[in-house]
């Protein structure tokens, strides 16, 4: 099935940036790696917009998210943890021990997770199964996820479309791994500060209106 997939992946267009991207967000194992700086690497040579690489990836991972937030809002949590630990499961390369650890980490961060989880790895893709089982507030979801997958999406294109001009395309993934860790850091600050301001500014505003 993967061997499909990376097919897919070696003729992008919009359409497939969008299903490879709504495959890597669902339970099915597919890096974005392979699908997004490439795409952005093809946008610099003329061929594709980045803009638009950076628009239909987010709306792919927005698709997966929600497959993911609904099966688990709907079948629950007893079948979720079945299904990780059968054989169609572990070929997803799912098991107890992920699920258990996304629970954790949605459960320590609350709604904001949907959003800073889209940013870490080994969490990105799980994130949204907590979400569901948790019947987080589907709208707050939606926009969490779009806001982090979006931020995810911008970071892997910015460099795809700046790579082009450094290295040649079949050296694209082995530099992307140089970069990818101390920039995904560096968003996941400024999201937080992010985050810090809204609750901050929502508190202050609250008191106002309440004295």
């Amino acid at each position: 099935m993967l061997d499909f997939f990376y097919h897919l992946a070696e003729q992008l267009d919009y359409f497939y940036v969008t299903l490879l991207m709504a495959v890597e967000s669902s339970f099915i194992p597919f890096p974005s790696e392979i699908v997004v700086p490439p795409a952005a690497y093809m946008a610099a040579e003329g061929s594709m917009n980045v803009w638009l690489v950076i628009v239909f990836a987010t709306l792919g991972s927005l698709i997966g998210a929600t497959v993911n937030y609904a099966l688990s809002y709907y079948v629950g949590r007893p079948i979720v943890y079945r299904f990780a630990e059968s054989r169609l499961g572990r070929l997803c390369l799912l098991n107890k021990e992920k699920i258990e650890k996304a629970e954790a980490y949605f459960d320590k961060r609350g709604a904001a997770a949907t959003l800073v989880g889209r940013l870490v790895p080994a969490v990105r893709q799980l994130i949204s199964i907590p979400a569901g089982l948790a019947k987080m507030n589907f709208a707050k979801f939606a926009l969490y996820t779009a806001i982090g997958a979006g931020a995810w999406n911008a970071v892997l294109a910015a460099l795809g479309y700046y790579l082009h001009s450094v290295v040649p395309k079949e050296q694209l993934q082995s530099a992307l791994k140089e970069y990818e860790r101390p920039i995904v850091i560096f968003i996941v600050a400024v999201l937080i500060l992010a985050l810090v301001y809204i609750i901050i500014k929502n508190k202050i505003a609250k008191k106002r209106h309440a004295d």
